[in-house]
C-alpha cells in the first residue's frame, strides 16, 4: 500500500491581527509565496515537481480573494504549470488542506503534494466574508432562534461542562507558560521561518505573554455580553474573555507530502507517517465541541486508544474546547498541548491547522514519542481530526 509522508512543515511566527501588528504591512499573498518558499529551500526539492499546492483560507475576500493558493504559487515563482487550489472549512481549513493532498497521495492522484494555509486578520478581518444569520437568512427555517458567534457557543461550553472562570483562566495562563518555555527552550526554532518586514525580520510570536498569570487574567472583562442572548440562554454566567480566548493573529504555514517511495527516490527523510484522518459535523449552537466525536471517530477508525496517543493537539479557539474535550475523552492533561496552543500562539484561522502539525511533529520528535493526535473545532459546527506516526 502506498503511504504519505511529512518531508518537513514550516510556519511563520505570529504578529498581532490589527493594524501595526508585527505582519499587518505585509500582503498575504506574499507572507504565504514567503512561507513555500522557505519551504522548498529547507528540501530542496524541485518547484517543478509539485503536483499541485493546496491552501486553506478562511476569510477568501479582499487582499485573500481570487484563489491565494494560485496566486500564491506564482508570487513564489513556482512554475506556472503548477496548479494551486484554496479551500475553506473554517478554523480546520489548512488541516483539511492537509488531509486532501494527503489523501490524494494515498489514492495515486500525486506524488508531491504542498498542503499551506494563510491568514490576515490585520487586513482581513474575521466576519468580513461571512454568511448573512439575519432570521430572514434560509437557515432560519431550520433555526428559527437563530444561530450564534463562536464566543457565545464557548460560553455554553463553558456552562455545560460547569468550567468555572478560574478554571478557565488558569488553563490560559498555563498556556502562556507552556509556550514561553517552549520558546525560551529553542523549541520552536525548527519550524519557524523568519519574514523581513521593512528590513527587520519577525521570528518570534507576537502574541505569546510569559508574564501571563491567574491573577492578571482575573481582571479581564467578559468579552460576548449580551442582554437578549442572557434572557435566551439563562445558564451563561459570561466567563469568556480576551485573555481565555485565542487572539486574532496573521500568519502563513505549509507542509510538504509526498509518497514514501517518491521520498526515498528523492534521497528524502520522511518525519512522519499519515496514519488516520477524520472530518465530523455537530451541534452548530455548540460548534466548537465537534472535536471530541472527531477524535472518536478518527481512533476508532485507526483501531487505537487515547491513551495510545503520546501527544494530543487540540486547538485552543476558546479555553473551553480543550477542557471540555479532555473532561470526554478522559484525555492526560500532561500530553495536551504540551507547547501551549492558540490563547499564546495566536489562532490565524487559515494557517493554524499547519501550526498546529508542526508544533505536534516536533514535540513528538523531542521526546521520542510515536503517535499525535490533533484536532480542530470549526465554524458551523464540524471539526478534523488526524493521527500521524512519527518515523
Amino acid at each position: 500500500m502506498r503511504s504519505a509522508v511529512i518531508v518537513d512543515v514550516v510556519r511563520t511566527a505570529s504578529g498581532k491581527g490589527k493594524p501595526g501588528g508585527a505582519l499587518s504591512s505585509v500582503h498575504p499573498v506574499t507572507l504565504l509565496a514567503d512561507t513555500i518558499r522557505a519551504l522548498l529551500t529547507r528540501t530542496n526539492v524541485d518547484p517543478a515537481s509539485i503536483d499541485d499546492v493546496i491552501a486553506g483560507c478562511v476569510s477568501q475576500a479582499g487582499d485573500q480573494a481570487l484563489n491565494i493558493a494560485r496566486t500564491a504559487v506564482l508570487a513564489a515563482g513556482i512554475p506556472e504549470a503548477v496548479p494551486g487550489t484554496t479551500v475553506d472549512r473554517q478554523c480546520g481549513s489548512s488541516q483539511q488542506a492537509v488531509h486532501f493532498a494527503a489523501q490524494g497521495v494515498l489514492a495515486g492522484a500525486y506524488d508531491i503534494v504542498l498542503a499551506c494555509g494563510v491568514e490576515s486578520m490585520s487586513r482581513v478581518p474575521m466576519g468580513y466574508s461571512s454568511v448573512d444569520q439575519h432570521p430572514t437568512a434560509p437557515l432560519a427555517t431550520r433555526y428559527p432562534e437563530g444561530l450564534v458567534g463562536q464566543g457565545v457557543s464557548a460560553e455554553l461550553i463553558a456552562a455545560k461542562w460547569k468550567l468555572d472562570r478560574e478554571v478557565l483562566d488558569a488553563y490560559s495562563a498555563r498556556s502562556h507558560q507552556r509556550a514561553a518555555n517552549t520558546a525560551a527552550e529553542g523549541g520552536f526554532a525548527g519550524e519557524i521561518v523568519p519574514i523581513e518586514v521593512d528590513g527587520t525580520v519577525h521570528d518570534t510570536d507576537e502574541t505569546l505573554r510569559a508574564s501571563t498569570t491567574v491573577e492578571s487574567l482575573g481582571g479581564l472583562k467578559p468579552s460576548f455580553v449580551d442582554d437578549r442572548l442572557a434572557r435566551r440562554f439563562p445558564e451563561i454566567e459570561w466567563r469568556i474573555t480576551p485573555g481565555n480566548s485565542s487572539p486574532l493573529t496573521d500568519a502563513a504555514s505549509a507542509v510538504l507530502i509526498m509518497s514514501e517511495e517518491k521520498a526515498v527516490q528523492l534521497g528524502l527523510r520522511p518525519r512522519a507517517r499519515f496514519h488516520e484522518f477524520a472530518v465530523v459535523g455537530s451541534d452548530p449552537l455548540f460548534m466548537l465541541t465537534g472535536v471530541i466525536p472527531a477524535t472518536q471517530k478518527v481512533l476508532a477508525r485507526a483501531g487505537l486508544k487515547i491513551d495510545d496517543i503520546d501527544v494530543y493537539e487540540v486547538n485552543e479557539a476558546f479555553a473551553p474546547v480543550p477542557l471540555a474535550w479532555q473532561h470526554d475523552l478522559q484525555a492526560d492533561p500532561e500530553k495536551l498541548n504540551p507547547r501551549g496552543g492558540a490563547i499564546a500562539l495566536g489562532h490565524a484561522l487559515g494557517a493554524s491547522g499547519i501550526r498546529l502539525l508542526g508544533t505536534m511533529l516536533n514535540h513528538l520528535e523531542a521526546t521520542g514519542g510515536r503517535y499525535g493526535l490533533q484536532t480542530m473545532c470549526e465554524g458551523g459546527g464540524m471539526a478534523n481530526a488526524t493521527i500521524i506516526e512519527r518515523l
